[in-house]
């Protein structure tokens, strides 16, 4: 085809609209779209009555939290996902939360060193290069994933709420990392001078005094130690003194994050089942754990997800959360809005289809917390999410099973919930996906 006769011409433009006018559902559709949410108008009523937040197996017993405008949920679920076990065996209060902001502080700081140390290995490369300039996109998004939630925790331990509470940067991060990202990018030029130069390393250290600078400006000062007190449910008070954030998570974690692996579902006809994949120059900390998945079939995982939930724990996960949902009724359903019908075009796409074409990849991370299960056969999961109380059933959402299969890409679960096969799997050399995979979303 040549760009002539591919042009838009009058007479192709004029028969577009005298189709259009000719048809009367199109008239109406028009009719109803100029003055009402579209979302509103593709809801499937039949799909939202027949949901309701009961479940059969549900392991949730605290309040939710509230990620507020940031783009922290891997950070908020994974907090949440240790927070329940916490909150049990030591009787604590159900509104108790680890502090978010916390390694949400160290996260920006381990990020920037990411970033640096790229800058300074890719320095032979031109600024256009792919992985460069996918790396300049974002230098220090708020995104992430599970293994880099792992690396931190292992790193820089935990610590409550109160030890270093949120702040208007840490609920509203874009005017924050706006001005990272511009000491980032500049310091990526002044980098790849000094690499030329042998000098990398200083020019290093002096941009991520410069980010730490800000950062603690915005976020405050990470605490090197507090004191751990509190009064259980049972009226108890109990004071265990002072602690650093290291000896706080030794004390107060029994779960071991560091055997959580990674699941996910990725059915593109180049990946296949059972191998492994990790994505080049993805991550946080320099030196910590690798990202590393398995791809396994999505009612493998859903098995294993509703065998963890029914042995009452939780389940971290990540998914295409605006596909198909409402937020407010705080719901989702593969045909939960019928855009088909409302538009009359043809939309189906299989999930392969959408991973393909950029439709559909990871956005957000959640917990779930519930399964209704009947004969065996998971209905719908109860999901955690980090908005905040006011939407759904007190902040926990609702997830038919028809949009796990269609939405749900990734899983971490203790290496025990696996079989032999998938064990063996594990071990094997990853494939090495480009950093604008799909695979390489940030939650």
């Amino acid at each position: 085809m040549n760009e002539t006769s591919s042009a838009l011409d009058e007479g192709t433009l004029a028969s577009f609209s005298e189709r259009f006018a000719a048809d009367p559902a199109a008239r109406i559709a028009q009719n109803a779209v100029t003055t009402t949410s579209v979302d509103t108008l593709s809801l499937d009523r039949a799909v939202v009555t027949s949901i309701d937040p009961s479940v059969s197996n549900k392991v949730d017993t605290w309040k939710v939290a509230n990620q507020k405008k940031s783009g922290r949920c891997w950070l908020f679920s994974g907090l949440n996902f240790l927070r329940g076990q916490v909150i049990e065996e030591l009787k604590l209060n159900e509104d108790f939360e680890f502090s978010q902001n916390y390694l949400h502080y160290w996260d920006k700081l381990e990020k920037a060193n990411w970033f640096l140390t790229a800058m300074a290995q890719l320095a032979d490369r031109e600024l256009d290069d792919r992985t460069v300039h996918q790396l300049l996109a974002d230098p220090i998004g708020d995104g992430g994933q599970w293994d880099m939630f792992v690396s931190l925790v292992k790193k820089y331990g935990v610590v409550p709420k109160y030890a270093m509470p949120e702040t208007e940067s840490s609920s509203n991060t874009h005017a924050m990392n706006a001005q990272l990202s511009a000491i980032l990018r500049r310091g990526a030029l002044l980098l790849r001078d000094a690499a030329t130069r042998g000098a990398a390393q200083e020019a290093r250290l002096a941009v991520l005094e410069q980010i730490h600078r800000v950062l603690t400006i915005h976020l405050g000062t990470a605490p090197t130690s507090f004191v751990w007190q509190y009064r259980d449910r049972d009226k108890n008070f109990v004071r265990e003194g002072e602690l650093t954030p290291q000896q706080f998570a030794d004390k107060v974690l029994t779960v071991d994050v560091e055997d959580y692996v990674c699941l996910v579902n990725d059915p593109r006809p180049s990946s296949g089942y059972l191998k492994t994949f990790t994505v080049d120059q993805l991550g946080n900390v320099v030196g910590g754990r690798p990202i590393r998945y398995l791809n396994v079939e999505i009612a493998d995982i859903k098995k294993i997800v509703a065998e963890i939930i029914c042995a009452g724990r939780p389940v971290w996960f990540g998914c295409d959360t605006a596909q198909q949902c409402d937020r407010q009724l705080g719901i989702w359903d593969a045909g939960l809005h019928d855009y088909q019908s409302l538009y009359g075009i043809e939309l189906n796409t299989t999930k392969a289809e959408r991973m393909l074409t950029g439709e559909s990849l990871m956005t957000h991370a959640m917990l779930f917390t519930g399964v209704d299960l009947l004969d065996g056969t998971a209905r719908r999961w109860r999901v955690e999410n980090s908005w905040g109380d006011d939407k759904a059933d007190k902040g926990f959402f609702t997830m038919n099973d028809s949009w796990f299969d269609e939405y749900v890409f990734e899983v971490a679960v203790p290496r025990s919930a696996l079989n032999a096969e998938q064990l063996a799997a594990l071990k094997t050399e990853p494939t090495v996906l480009p950093l604008w995979d799909p695979l390489g979303a940030l939650a």
